[in-house]
Parts: structure tokens; sequence; C-alpha cells
């Protein structure tokens, strides 16, 4: 970088003219691409430590049971404990956290993926109509994560008893 904040490599100012037009020209589609990509990594973060905290708590509930019942305490606190760890793993199996962390992670990932090609004009986007490109990607990315996501519920449900039962 020069003294005026311009770098002084002018192939590097020459690039990153490229990608803010290459950006511009791409509009709504950019735009989408974005934030879906902020909306998959933020969701993934969000279910990864959802995941975690979970796991952890009902590793510390059912590794205490044991030390709960050789100190002779009364009955009722293992169970109260035991029945915490029945309830986090219900929970855990109810929200399919780890799943969802997963597969909105690897989306996010392809998202960064078609992006750094784009910017590149790399792959499929080495040609002129590279936006409609783009655009036919990013949904096709979007409608296979979503088409996951619902036979995953529809698995869920088809497999969970019915109520009553």
């Amino acid at each position: 970088m020069n003294v005026t904040g311009e770098s002084a490599d002018p192939s590097a100012a020459a690039e990153a003219e490229a990608v803010k037009q290459a950006v511009a020209s791409a509009g709504a589609t950019w735009a989408r691409l974005e934030d879906q990509l902020g909306w998959y990594d933020r969701k993934s973060s969000q279910n990864q430590t959802s995941y975690k905290r979970l796991k952890l708590a009902e590793l510390a509930g059912a590794a205490s049971l044991p030390l709960l019942v050789t100190l002779e305490i009364p009955s009722l606190w293992p169970g109260l404990v035991g029945a915490g760890v029945a309830v986090l793993a219900g929970v855990e199996h109810l929200f399919q956290f780890q799943s969802n962390w997963i597969t909105y992670r690897s989306t996010a990932e392809a998202l960064k993926h078609e992006r750094y090609l784009y910017l590149a004009g790399a792959g499929p986007y080495d040609r002129p109509d590279r936006h409609k490109v783009l655009a036919e990607k990013l949904e096709g990315l979007i409608s296979q994560e979503h088409a996951k996501w619902t036979e995953s519920n529809r698995r869920e449900r088809d497999s969970s008893p019915a109520p009553g039962v």
C-alpha cells in the first residue's frame, strides 16, 4: 500500500476493481448469495453451540449418577438427575442440532465455494451469462438443502410413535 492507502501493485488494484464490478453487476443475485451465506453460517454456529452444550450437560449428568448413588443420598436426587439426562437426550433428538449443524455448515461452505469461483471468473463462471449461472447454482444449493431438511423431518415424523401409544 502507498501513502494514500491504494495498492502499489497495479494488477492488485485492477483485480479489486474487477471484483467490485462483478459484484455490482450481479445485483440481487449477489445480495441473495450474501444473505443466504450469512444465514447458513449463523444457523450452523447456533446449532453447533446448542448441540455441544446439550451434550456436555448430558455427559455431566450421566457421569454424576454413579457418584450420587455411592454417596447414599436420598434416591430422589439420582432419579431427578437421570430424568434430566433423559430429557436432554430427548431435546437433542427432537431439535436435531447435530444434523442441522452439519447440513447448514455444508451448505455454507458450498455457497462460499460458488462465491469464490464467481469472483475469480473460474469454472462455470468463465462465460458471459455468469450472473444467470450464479443464480441457478445458488437456488440449486438452497433447494437441495431444503429437500434434505424436509426428508429428515419426514423420516423423523414417520419413526416417532403416535401420541398416546
